[in-house]
C-alpha cells in the first residue's frame, strides 16, 4: 500500500518544527512506519545545498535552481522510496516554501516555479499539506527569542508579508490539500487539531 505524503509549511517563527515530533509519535503509535525529513535537505547532497542555501548570496534564479536540485534528489532518494514500501513521508518544507519564498518575498515570476514544479515533480503532491500561520509581529518574537539566524530569517517585515501572503494564496486555490492551522494558540489546542486532521487523513 501506497504511503502517505505531509509538508510542514509557515513563514519563519510559525512553530511549524515544534509539532513534527508530535505527527510523527501520533502516526507511529496507529502502526505507520514514518520517515521524517526536511528541505532544503534530506539527503548527503541536498544538506551541502541546504548550507549554500542558508548562508551563502546568490541570484534569486540561482536559489530557486538549487532549491529544484535539492527537492529532485529529496524525492528520489528520500520521498518516493519511503512511499513505495507504504511509509508516511513527513517533509519540513516542499514546494508550497519555494513559491512563498522565492515568488512571493524574492519576487521570481510564477510561470518560472511553475515550470520548475512541472519539471521536478509533475506526478507528485502531497496528501497533506499543514499550513501554520501567526501575523509577522508574532513570528518575529519567536525567532528573536531563538538562536543565530539564517540569511531567510533575517530579512525584513515586508519581505515575510510577501511570503506570508503567498502561503494564504496556495491555500486558497487547494483547500482538499492545505489546511491552515492557527499557530497563535497554546501547543496543546494546536495538537488537538492536529489530532483532528490526521484521523480524517487515516
Amino acid at each position: 500500500m501506497q504511503g502517505k505524503f505531509i509538508t510542514f509549511e509557515g513563514i519563519d517563527g510559525a512553530g511549524k518544527s515544534t509539532h513534527i515530533g508530535f505527527v510523527t509519535d501520533y502516526l507511529t503509535t496507529r502502526g505507520k512506519q514514518v520517515v521524517s525529513s526536511r528541505e532544503p535537505g534530506g539527503t548527503p547532497l541536498g544538506e551541502k545545498l541546504r548550507d549554500l542555501l542558508l548562508h551563502e548570496k546568490m541570484h534569486l534564479e540561482t536559489e530557486a535552481l538549487l532549491m529544484f536540485a535539492s527537492r529532485r534528489e529529496h524525492i528520489a532518494q528520500v520521498i518516493a522510496p519511503n512511499l513505495a514500501d507504504g511509509k508516511w513521508v513527513l517533509s519540513d518544507r516542499f514546494t508550497d516554501a519555494s513559491f512563498a519564498y522565492q515568488s512571493g518575498g524574492r519576487g521570481l515570476a510564477r510561470d518560472k516555479m511553475e515550470a520548475l514544479e512541472a519539471w521536478v515533480h509533475h506526478d507528485l503532491q502531497p496528501d497533506l499539506t499543514l499550513l501554520f500561520d501567526v501575523p509577522l509581529e508574532v513570528a518575529r518574537q519567536r525567532l528573536d527569542a531563538t538562536r543565530t539566524l539564517d540569511k531567510f530569517e533575517r530579512e525584513q517585515a515586508d519581505f515575510f508579508a510577501r511570503c506570508r501572503a503567498e502561503y494564504l494564496r496556495r491555500a486558497g486555490q487547494d483547500p482538499g490539500r492545505i489546511v491552515v492551522v492557527d499557530s497563535t494558540r497554546g501547543i496543546d489546542e494546536i495538537q488537538a487539531e492536529l489530532a483532528d486532521i490526521l484521523s480524517r487523513l487515516l
